[in-house]
């Protein structure tokens, strides 16, 4: 039997798998489309997704073929500067192509040990006290003993649960295509800077290195009725004229798609032996550049959850933490993408509100608290009282022996000790024992959790002993 089946092999999905394989868990993916996208959905990735790259040690994959930005604009386009200060030591935005991050995360679960069969669409799932029955296209039946959907916002395996996806339907709908233009460069970058002055949902820019291909947005006529319908390169003229009074001569397309602005959120992450992920639980619009992010932090979270209860040692609702702690998170993100729409918004009242907010942003403090929101740094989970620290991720901290994230490739926990009086003892097999008296930190010791999140905080060995149990379950032996 399988241990756990992803139904969706993007982001989310590749992520969980990678982060399965660390504890040995047997991770099969399933993805429906035969060959990996090249639809360029996402261009990059925020902080805290960053973060994650490097405590599991692939930062230098995507830095090699990315590039870094240090500019605001992030929160409904609002031209500021990168706040400084910021709490983390990747204060940037990494450019990637999303078919390049998948691409890499891809090769990153294979070397793991995950298995990717694509050209397999999950259309039938029935589950029951021991395990989930899974029915392909093809009418092959696999079992597994958990089933997890990332297979995004039209999820057939959140429909096929019954789960409830409240939320509004897309009100507006935008076009985006990469194709090539007759227009020279200069006219190009003029147009669209002129454009942009007032309307946001309007790019027009170089994709790659001096091949001729652009990435084209523009605001759609309507909602299409079907929006897995691509729009034709005709509408794409269409719209340009009226929006920017020239269609640029756009032609030979390599791709075409649409998006709306619906923003929905899953009744339930879980039920029974199934859970959602990525934008199978949650959509929102694009407005900065969160979707992908968000949905690999869901993997980042459950990966680990999901492994211990598959290998034994969760403690008790451990697994029910994660919808817990994900699901107000992805609230969020949608209170906040709807404040965004209405910022974006061209009538007189959202555009005044729009001003004032701009010149609160000019504050170091707001534009600091807007940009941890859209990079997720100042995520917090409701893990207990305590220090100011509990709940938190922790940056990666200088230490006597290198950096804090060199030491979270394995996706264990961590008790980072000061004092070289703590002990793990009973948890060696979940849990590492780092003493480095790291003039960084001012605590005496805290305990991380495999996502980087801290647990505890002190030099009380009862009160670790008592977190240690709350997250990583009983002693061995």
């Amino acid at each position: 039997m399988i241990d756990v089946i992803i139904a969706g092999g993007g982001p989310t999905g590749l992520m969980l798998a990678a982060e399965l394989r660390l504890h040995g868990v047997r991770a099969v993916v399933l993805e429906r489309d035969a060959e990996p996208t090249t639809v360029v959905r996402s261009l990059g990735m925020h902080v805290r997704s960053i973060e994650v790259l490097d405590q599991r040690g692939l930062l230098e994959r995507f830095l090699a073929v990315g590039r870094t930005f240090r500019h605001g604009g992030y929160f409904a386009g609002i031209a500021k500067e990168w706040p400084p200060r910021m709490d983390t030591a990747h204060g940037y935005v990494l450019g990637v192509p999303q078919p390049v991050t998948e691409r890499l995360l891809a090769e990153h679960a294979t070397e793991a040990g995950a298995e990717i069969r694509r050209g397999r669409e999950l259309v039938g799932l029935s589950q029951d006290e021991d395990g989930v029955t899974v029915e392909l296209a093809d009418g092959t039946r696999l079992r597994s003993r958990w089933l997890v959907g990332c297979d995004g916002g039209r999820s057939t395996v959140r429909k096929l649960l019954g789960v409830g996806f409240p939320g509004e339907p897309s009100r507006s709908e935008t076009l985006l295509g990469v194709m090539e233009l007759t227009a020279a460069p200069d006219e190009v970058a003029a147009v669209t800077a002129e454009v942009r002055r007032t309307q946001l949902r309007f790019g027009v820019g170089p994709v790659g290195d001096g091949d001729g291909l652009y990435r084209v947005v523009v605001p759609a006529a309507g909602v299409a009725d079907d929006r897995t319908v691509p729009p034709t390169i005709e509408e794409f003229r269409q719209q340009l004229r009226a929006t920017a009074g020239t269609d640029f001569g756009v032609h030979s397309p390599r791709w075409l798609s649409r998006f709306g602005d619906a923003t929905r959120l899953a009744e339930r992450y879980r039920v029974g032996r199934v859970l959602l992920a990525g934008d199978a639980a949650h959509v929102h619009p694009p407005l900065g550049g969160q979707g992908l992010n968000l949905g690999i932090q869901d993997a980042f979270n459950l990966g680990w959850k999901l492994a211990a209860q598959v290998r034994g040692w969760a403690p008790a609702n451990l697994l029910d933490t994660y919808q817990a702690e994900r699901r107000p998170v992805a609230a969020d993100v949608l209170a906040d993408t709807r404040a965004q729409t209405e910022l974006m918004s061209l009538e007189p009242g959202p555009r005044a509100v729009r001003r004032l907010l701009a010149e609160l942003m000019d504050f170091e403090e707001v534009n600091r608290y807007l940009i941890e929101k859209i990079t997720a740094v100042s995520v917090r989970y409701d893990v207990g009282g305590g220090h100011e620290l509990v709940g938190r991720r922790l940056r990666d901290v200088r230490l006597e022996r290198g950096h804090l994230y060199g030491l979270m490739h394995s996706g264990r926990g961590l008790l980072l000790d000061r004092t070289g009086g703590l002990s793990v003892a009973g948890w060696t097999d979940r849990v590492d024992h780092v003493v480095d008296a790291g003039a960084e930190l001012d605590v005496p010791a805290l305990l991380l959790r495999p996502d980087g999140h801290v647990a505890w905080v002190g030099d009380d060995q009862r009160e670790l002993v008592d977190r240690l149990s709350r997250w990583f379950g009983s002693a061995a032996g």
